[in-house]
């Protein structure tokens, strides 16, 4: 038998250690081009559709749209001249736009909780032994969902308008005077339209994490001897604690948006104003209709609405956070 040369072997065995860093280097090479080419469609409308927007809006907000020259009766052009800070400066003293985020910060501690609440009960009901026919009952609840917003607001106007709505002809056949659309009730009355469209949505977040729950913990539970709200309370609730705090985030973002709803009731509403929401305050600054007008002014009312409503949403994370230790 022939017998290998020693020097060979170990030269072959220096050189495959080698070969394979070589080849394991290719394949990670390989994988990382085609994970960028796999979110590479994302990443694209990413930045067409997000980022550049919002560099836009930023830095459109340090200008303001002035008239140069013209006679007495005008005729001037406008132009966009650089203002600094002149636009932030205006958002924070207004008056009118820290009424509209009292109105949306009042609207959001009472509609946010109460919509949350119905979502989480209706995904336990849909989760339960107790109900069938589950994807009929999830579709009826996402529904409203699906009907565009301003579609909604527009249905519930009609609802709420005394001379043509079945429900207030009714109501006020029972001898009950109610006035969905007073001073005092309209945030009830569009906190109920946001509920309405909004809850299956939510709804639909907590049944996915109610049914990734390993079923072996609701029968143990059983097997020692748990009642069903026991199970409930003790197991499925906590466990949820993430998507409640998903839930709960977008909506926060949401309701500081607050526009479809408002900007419908308005048009039937003349002492709601232009600029009873921030949202609306920035797209009527945008459309002329109030003063000072342009997309400076309005692109500074977006962004410290944006602050405001990122502030409030790492404020609810960090308390969610302390809470659960």
């Amino acid at each position: 038998m022939s017998s290998a040369n020693p020097a060979t072997v170990v030269a072959r065995q220096a050189v495959e250690p080698a070969k394979r860093r070589k080849r394991n280097r290719t394949r990670e090479l390989h994988d990382a081009r085609t994970g960028w080419a796999f979110m590479a469609p994302f990443a694209i409308a990413f930045i067409l559709v997000f980022l550049i927007p919002i560099f836009l809006s930023l830095y459109s907000s340090f200008f303001k749209e002035v008239s140069e020259g013209g006679g007495l009766y005008g005729g001037g052009e406008v132009s966009k001249q650089f203002v600094g800070f002149e636009n932030y400066a205006y958002v924070v003293q207004s008056g009118a736009f820290w009424k509209g985020i009292l109105r949306v910060l009042g609207y959001t501690a009472v509609q946010v909780p109460l919509m949350i609440l119905l979502a989480l009960v209706l995904a336990l009901v849909l989760d339960s032994y107790l109900t069938r026919h589950v994807t009929a009952y999830r579709l009826g609840y996402f529904l409203p969902f699906a009907i565009p917003g301003i579609v909604a607001a527009m249905i519930w106007l009609y609802l709420y308008t005394p001379e043509i709505s079945p429900i207030v002809q009714t109501l006020q056949s029972w001898g009950l005077d109610v006035n969905f659309m007073g001073r005092y009730t309209i945030l009830a009355s569009m906190a109920n339209m946001t509920t309405w469209t909004y809850t299956g949505y939510n709804m639909l977040i907590f049944l996915a994490a109610l049914q990734a729950i390993p079923h072996e913990l609701e029968e143990a539970a059983r097997i020692d001897g748990a009642t069903g709200f026991q199970i409930v309370t003790k197991i499925k609730v906590p466990m949820v604690r993430g998507a409640a705090l998903l839930a709960v985030l977008l909506s926060i973002v949401g309701t500081i948006q607050l526009f479809n709803e408002p900007t419908v009731m308005a048009t039937a509403n003349s002492w709601m104003g232009k600029d009873y929401t921030p949202m609306m305050m920035a797209y009527n600054s945008m459309m002329g209709t109030i003063s000072p007008s342009g997309d400076g002014p309005a692109s500074a009312v977006s962004i410290v609405m944006a602050l405001i409503a990122g502030i409030l949403a790492v404020l609810y994370a960090f308390v969610d956070r302390r809470l659960s230790k």
